[in-house]
């Protein structure tokens, strides 16, 4: 409470020591206070005399601090006398000293004294009573002493130039090359004779047979092919010539459409005789990853019976965040690590980045391609993959010393003789345990690292204070 200097405890009117006891209940509202406000051996700290500056007389109430006047009178909310906050006398360093409850921040007098607790009130410059040299909007510049600093573990550490390196490290899945898989299929109506391949899994070379494959239509088109490869016989070297190699080269052309490979037809050729059954053979080299057929079973040209699929080469697909997507760039070399082979890395790159964003994950699908002679990447395996980016030079500070603000990102920066600064920076790559500072901190100022929540609950408190003051 805010009494006139020359006021005894004895003298003081019954609803002063009422009003006491109800301000001790905020005591329990104002948090972290006790452990920051500054306490000093004596009442008389600041004794540098410099430069007189004018200051406005302006009175206020004890009890309700956010009233302020600049004219003598009663406090309109509880009809007490407003007291003298300032006496115009000039004080040390340009700056007025008053005196500040611990207990409870809101109560100020100009002489030293003791709170209803007992406590002596502790010397503030009046500038930090209205929240000055603050540069983050709902802040305020604090002072700690080195004693209170080093009671709540505070610690402070330079910005320096470090660098910031170009990498990205998400987790990957392997999954199947979609352009390497191919899907067999019939070009006409038959049934499956046998099979050569009968279970998932099973690795096929290139031409290996899949199944033989016996359909009438065949049977009859390879006829007509034999009856055309006669026609031509009998009219070579007459005027009809002509017309049976155009009959043979349409039936030989049917054939080869309907997927019967050049050895078969040059074995018609040869023998003259139809074969009853048609061979289908594997288009590439890779494993089966399905099978849609058993002997017997009646195929028809929408069926599937086999998909064979290449894995000499996999993808590996990452989700990149959606503030870390400009970093990731078509062709940026990639290194993927397995827990199913230890100490073995494998190169890879950047393939292709999804130009939709997922609107639930806020991420993008990245494609990266990775070698896989020896088959060791197989699909749905996990491992943690790195994307090598260009480095680069950046002022970098620990990661504790940045708060998130909602609006801002703020660190307190040490302005010596226990004062401290909130200031707004913008933040950008995340190096380990430390973050890069593009704006707002130069190399070599100091922030705080360690009990910065508890100096940032004391700047919200003091300017919430401030604030309070100045709209009344």
């Amino acid at each position: 409470m805010i009494d006139e200097p020359n006021e005894t405890p004895s003298s003081r009117p019954s609803r002063i020591r009422t009003a006491g006891l109800v301000a001790l209940g905020l005591a329990a509202g104002i948090g972290g206070t006790l452990l920051l406000s500054p306490r000093p051996k004596d009442a008389h700290v600041h004794e540098n005399a410099g430069p007189a500056q004018p200051h406005k007389q302006m009175y206020q109430c004890p009890m309700h601090p956010q009233i302020i006047q600049d004219h003598e009178g009663t406090c309109p909310i509880c009809g007490m006398t407003l007291v003298a906050m300032d006496g115009g006398a000039p004080k040390e360093k340009g700056k007025v000293v008053f005196y500040r409850s611990p207990m409870n921040p809101s109560q100020t007098s100009q002489v030293p004294m003791k709170d209803e607790m007992g406590m002596d009130y502790v010397p503030v410059y009046e500038g930090d009573l209205k929240g000055e040299g603050a540069s983050v909007e709902g802040h305020s510049a604090i002072t700690i002493d080195p004693e209170r600093q080093q009671l709540i573990g505070l610690r402070t550490e330079k910005a320096a130039e470090g660098n910031v390196s170009g990498e990205l490290r998400a987790l990957g899945r392997v999954v199947v090359d979609e352009t390497r898989v191919r899907k067999v299929n019939v070009k006409v109506e038959g049934f499956v004779e046998r099979l050569f391949v009968d279970f998932v899994g099973k690795p096929v070379a290139k031409g290996q047979p899949l199944f033989s494959f016996y359909s009438p239509e065949f049977v009859s088109a390879q006829r007509e092919y034999l009856l055309a490869l006669r026609t031509q016989k009998a009219l070579m070297g007459g005027s009809l010539q002509g017309s049976g190699g155009d009959l043979l080269d349409s039936a030989r052309r049917r054939l080869a459409l309907w997927d019967v490979p050049k050895e078969a037809l040059d074995q018609l050729d040869k023998t003259g005789e139809v074969q009853k059954a048609l061979t289908l053979r594997s288009p590439i080299s890779g494993v089966v990853t399905a099978k849609n057929v058993v002997e017997g079973a009646r195929l028809t040209p929408s069926d599937i019976p086999f998909e064979i699929t290449d894995l000499s080469r996999v993808w590996v697909q990452v989700d990149i965040y959606e503030a870390e997507l400009g970093r990731a760039k078509v062709g940026m070399p990639a290194e993927l690590t397995m827990s199913s082979s230890p100490g073995k890395t494998y190169q890879g790159r950047v393939a292709f980045v999804d130009p939709v964003l997922d609107p639930k994950t806020r991420t993008a699908k990245a494609r990266l391609e990775f070698p896989n002679g020896g088959g060791e990447l197989k699909p749905e395996m996990f491992g943690d993959v790195v994307l090598r980016g260009q480095g680069r030079k950046g002022l970098l500070v620990p990661l504790d010393a940045v708060l998130d603000a909602g609006t801002a990102k703020v660190v307190f920066v040490a302005l010596g003789d226990g004062k401290f600064e909130p200031r707004e920076v913008s933040t950008g790559t995340t190096v380990g345990e430390k973050v890069e500072i593009r704006s707002g901190l130069k190399a070599g100022e100091e922030v705080v690292v360690r009990a910065n929540f508890l100096v940032d609950s004391e700047s919200r408190l003091k300017a919430a204070l401030a604030q309070m003051s100045h709209s009344h």
